[in-house]
């Protein structure tokens, strides 16, 4: 049997024991083991007023409960025999006004050729090795966890944690997805061969390794000589993950994909990959179709759309704008384009790099789509336009955001390199976004998504999504919940075929309402929700049976579950 400290792994934004829901016989025990001081991080006694579903009366009391809430989802779909033991703390992060790291995470070892191992000579993160194995193999803590404990201080964004655990954030960081996705890396989702290079004593290849695949050298990871892995670590957008659960379950969760299509000239025809916006309407199908024009402004760089009006404002009335980036926001880019009659904007980089990333800001008076494109794509582009290019900004429904054809799901293999962060995410492409992306995204809260999937891939039990799970009921159904019976809580997992309003609730057989899990309109695929075993008033129900009812404007499930003392 060989150990190995892992690498760290880092989610961005552009001591006592607390014992966690064991659930039953089925589900993972997981305990914090709390490394904060006295009156720092998990510790703080500043006075708090509960927030959103957190009953917590101080800072620390709180941030504690948003780790035993994300730790409760985590343990409900695992099986492990062997406790999963977490050190944490929060600490002072790499952090400026504008971006910052929100929190990290590292197996405490990684472990091979230890009893019931899959694949001989691959390494695997702890928790995961001692779940296989049925015993703990080294007795040391399973992961570390470290969360910012600068965030919303002076020159550490602008805004602070949200500690309810509802998604009711608004304006400030929640602390709840932040934490599920830095468990999610202690648990399995990130290799340990760094950079292209393996780790260990001796060196060799780590499960993760067996299934990211290159489409270009056509190899999986543990196939490759060091040099072809580096290069695949920096092959933007052409590493998937070809693990046969994700890959089959990948268009449950992932919606149609968003790009830029050049219709002629024949020369640059084809799709291109697009960042998108947190502004303006979302992309549509059939889209928006134009002839491209290069803004011409009135000063300062003359195509970075800043000064209006533009000095080609006729030709841009009608069409699409294209624009390069910098000299002000994107926000200011659009809508100065939209005022002179653009029907869409596209924005080209003005730096290198790959993939082309998202556009922040807030402007309800922009009414027309826009996308980003890399400095690459947007040069050959603009190498055409004396011919004419004629695009469409679209949302193409016969591919999927952030996969390949196949169905396999894009790795985050940026250009440059991006150390913490390469590889071992999923890329920022997919749509809906992912937990496991590099950067925490507004719209996710305390979905699991496709990581799940990935976990058994690599050799996670997870009973909730065993090969005999239930035929969806056509439109929606609710396909379990584990652990059934449960204490202290159990995950719900339901699917809707469309994009709907959906209400799932919990309710006593007399038909009291008891809990109201989710009140929402939600897109179509799989979705999941936790029940703590609490009422509206948040006290604990009283044992028994009681119905979780899912309900959309075309029809209603219902289910059995069993609360136990």
């Amino acid at each position: 049997m060989n150990t190995l400290i892992r690498g760290t792994f880092r989610l961005l934004a552009a001591g006592a024991l607390l014992a966690l829901a064991a659930g039953s016989s089925g589900a993972a025990t997981i305990t914090i083991v709390n490394n904060d001081g006295p009156n720092e991080g998990f510790n703080d006694p500043a006075p708090a007023e509960p927030i959103g579903g957190n009953p917590g009366t101080t800072i620390g009391a709180q941030r504690l409960y948003v780790f035993q809430y994300a730790a409760d989802i985590w343990g409900a779909l695992l099986h492990s025999p062997v406790q999963i033991r977490v050190n944490a703390q929060m600490n002072p992060q790499t952090c400026d006004e504008t971006s910052g790291v929100l929190g990290s995470a590292s197996a405490g070892s990684s472990e091979r050729n230890f009893p019931n191992a899959p694949h001989a000579d691959t390494w695997y993160q702890q928790a995961l090795a001692n779940s296989l194995a049925g015993v703990d193999l080294n007795g040391a803590a399973d992961m570390n966890c470290t969360f910012n404990s600068s965030i919303g201080q002076p020159g550490c964004l602008p805004s602070g944690w949200y500690l309810g655990v509802d998604g009711n954030e608004g304006s400030a960081i929640e602390l709840l997805p932040v934490v599920l996705h830095e468990l999610g890396h202690g648990l399995g989702f990130a290799t340990i061969t760094l950079a292209g290079v393996e780790m260990g004593v001796p060196p060799g290849p780590h499960v993760y390794d067996r299934f990211l695949l290159d489409l270009t050298q056509n190899m999986h990871w543990n196939e490759m000589t060091e040099p072809q892995r580096a290069a695949s670590a920096q092959n933007c957008q052409n590493v998937v993950w070809d693990g046969p659960n994700a890959a089959a379950h990948s268009a449950d969760f992932l919606g149609p994909k968003p790009l830029l299509r050049v219709n002629s000239p024949p020369t640059v025809a084809g799709d291109y990959e697009v960042g998108l916006p947190t502004f303006g309407p979302p992309l549509s199908d059939p889209g928006v179709t134009g002839d491209l024009v290069l803004v011409l402004d009135s000063a300062g760089l003359p195509n970075n759309g800043c000064e209006a009006p533009f000095l080609n404002a006729a030709e841009i009335a009608g069409n699409v704008a294209l624009i390069d980036r910098g000299g002000c926001t994107f926000v200011t880019k659009v809508k100065n384009a939209q005022d002179a009659g653009a029907i869409a904007v596209a924005i080209a980089d003005s730096l290198p790099g790959c993939p082309p990333l998202g556009m922040g800001g807030s402007d309800p008076a922009i009414t027309i789509p826009s996308v980003r494109l890399t400095l690459d794509d947007g040069n050959l582009i603009k190498s055409q336009l004396l011919s004419g290019v004629n695009v469409t900004l679209r949302l193409d429904p016969s591919q999927l955001a952030g996969a390949d054809p196949a169905g396999r799901v894009l790795l985050y293999t940026p250009v440059p390199f991006a150390a913490g962060s390469s590889v071992s995410h999923w890329d920022t492409s997919p749509t809906p976004n992912f937990l496991m992306e590099p950067a925490l995204n507004a719209d996710l809260s305390s979905g699991v998504d496709l990581t799940p999937h990935h976990f058994l891939d690599i050799g996670w039990t997870i009973p909730i999504l065993a090969a005999d799970e239930p035929e969806r009921t056509p439109g929606i159904g609710i396909l379990g919940n584990f652990p059934n019976p449960f204490r202290a809580s159990t995950l719900i997992r339901f699917s809707l075929e469309r994009e709907e309003a959906v209400e799932l609730d919990v309710y006593s057989v007399s038909g009291r309402l008891v809990q109201r899990l989710v009140h929402d309109r939600l897109p179509a695929g799989a979705h999941t929700a936790v029940w703590k075993g609490t009422d509206l008033s948040g006290r604990r129900a009283a044992a028994g049976i009681y119905l979780t009812r899912l309900k959309t404007a075309r029809a209603s499930e219902t289910t059995r579950l069993v609360l136990l003392d």
